[in-house]
């Protein structure tokens, strides 16, 4: 029989934020999305004073002062580290795991039913907390959608468990008391609008939808819903994803700190985007045949002059060279700029994606090209350079230098495991 785990870091940016300073240890903490704007997490202190995920961060100032909240620029660089950190923690417990997100992983837990679920379970939160310092919780069952039901009784502590669920160990009886208790909301994939249109049928606790008619859900709403109630049933129809597919489209855009009125400044931000994304084509092995760029206001201010505009060209030939795609991106972008305008976003997708290794050459191939040798040499050394000593310590010079643009991030932590400079210092007295 299948049995999956699902390992779940509570509260991920938070508790990141909060593992490198121990001044943060009882304090409420929410970190911020891009510009500083809205909530994106929230410490459990965060929680219990009922900060809402979302809110914007200048509505909520006051209460802040009032409750002492400490608000946290997004440290991406510091949490994908302390992910991958988890992940390769995580792989000592199975041969198989999938990484479903920055702070979930599925593990196929088959053939340790010797060892005890629950009490594998609780080894796995025993080292992760002990080697890195973080908290987690386990959801274990036959099926990856019971799995991560379980996770979440074990978050809720619905099951009696303390950081862990196990739904293998349970009765019929006893499962079918514990998702009467659950709303159908919960379940994986079950969202919002979904579940409106599930009450609509008198289906509203998980146990309702175990016991629905799988063909009549199909036929009612899809063949993926369908899936869902069979794998609440124990069948399991979602295997693990242990080779994540190579991105179909890459894409690389940000909000603007300020607005932007000059071209020049448009031009850096878009090269900027140019280059993170064709990092990331090649890392993958791949090659992009069109361009897509886009430019536009802000559309949360109705009052000020409105415009945005997207283009997408394709090549004359597909490439994953940096100098060749920032060419064509800012062609894309002079045709679509229009002066007057404060711009508040900019973004460019790499589309048409294509292997390397199955790139037909051709004899006209030009710089840049899939045939280019002295083009894979440079980017290849472009990558490694910059993987050693730091993103941008090679760059385009159309990318600039001062980027008065970029987005804006007035409370970001040190990059404590990320940057040299980060590193906690201790201080004798």
């Amino acid at each position: 029989m299948s049995v999956f785990a699902l390992v779940d870091c509570n509260n991920f940016y938070a508790s990141c934020e909060k593992l490198f300073n121990p001044k943060l240890r009882d304090i409420p903490v929410v970190v911020l999305s891009n510009n500083d704007g809205c909530v994106v997490a929230r410490s459990a202190e965060a929680k219990a004073l009922g900060i809402p995920m979302g809110a914007p961060w200048f509505k909520l100032k006051d209460e802040a002062r009032r409750h002492g909240i400490v608000a946290c620029s997004s440290n991406y660089e510091l949490y994908s580290d302390m992910s991958n950190r988890c992940v390769e923690v995580l792989s000592a417990f199975t041969p198989n795991l999938e990484v479903y997100s920055i702070d979930e992983s599925f593990l196929d837990l088959s053939g340790f039913e010797r060892v005890g679920y629950q009490a594998y379970g609780q080894q796995i939160r025993q080292r992760v907390a002990a080697w890195l310092g973080l908290a987690v919780c386990v959801g274990i069952g036959p099926t990856k959608t019971l799995a991560k039901l379980a996770n979440h009784c074990a978050k809720k502590e619905l099951a009696g468990a303390e950081g862990v669920c196990d739904l293998t160990a349970m009765t019929a009886p006893d499962l079918t008391a514990l998702f009467s208790r659950i709303d159908v909301s919960e379940v994986w994939g079950v969202g919002r609008k979904l579940s409106a249109r599930l009450a609509d049928m008198g289906i509203e606790t998980v146990q309702q939808l175990y016991a629905a008619d799988a063909e009549t859900i199909r036929a009612r709403f899809s063949v993926v819903l369908e899936r869902t109630v069979r794998e609440l049933r124990g069948v399991s129809c979602l295997s693990l994803e242990e080779i994540v597919p190579d991105k179909q489209q890459i894409m690389s855009s940000r909000s603007f700190g300020t607005l932007i009125y000059d071209l020049a400044e448009l031009e850096e931000a878009v090269a900027t985007y140019i280059s993170r994304a064709a990092e990331k084509l090649r890392n993958q092995g791949s090659l992009a045949g069109a361009v897509q760029v886009y430019i536009r206001t802000n559309v949360f201010k109705p009052e000020v002059p409105q415009y945005q505009r997207c283009i997408a060209i394709p090549l004359p030939e597909a490439t994953s060279d940096t100098r060749v795609l920032t060419q064509w991106a800012l062609r894309v972008l002079k045709r679509i700029y229009r002066p007057g305008f404060g711009y508040h976003k900019a973004g460019i997708t790499l589309l048409n994606l294509t292997q390397t290794a199955n790139q037909q050459f051709s004899l006209l191939s030009g710089e840049g090209g899939a045939g280019d040798v002295q083009s894979r040499q440079l980017m290849g050394a472009l990558d490694a350079i910059n993987a050693r000593y730091g993103r941008g310590t090679l760059r385009l010079a159309a990318e600039g230098i001062e980027k008065s643009w970029k987005m804006r991030r007035g409370n970001l932590s040190p990059g404590y495991t990320t940057d040299w400079h980060g590193l906690p210092v201790v201080r004798a007295k």
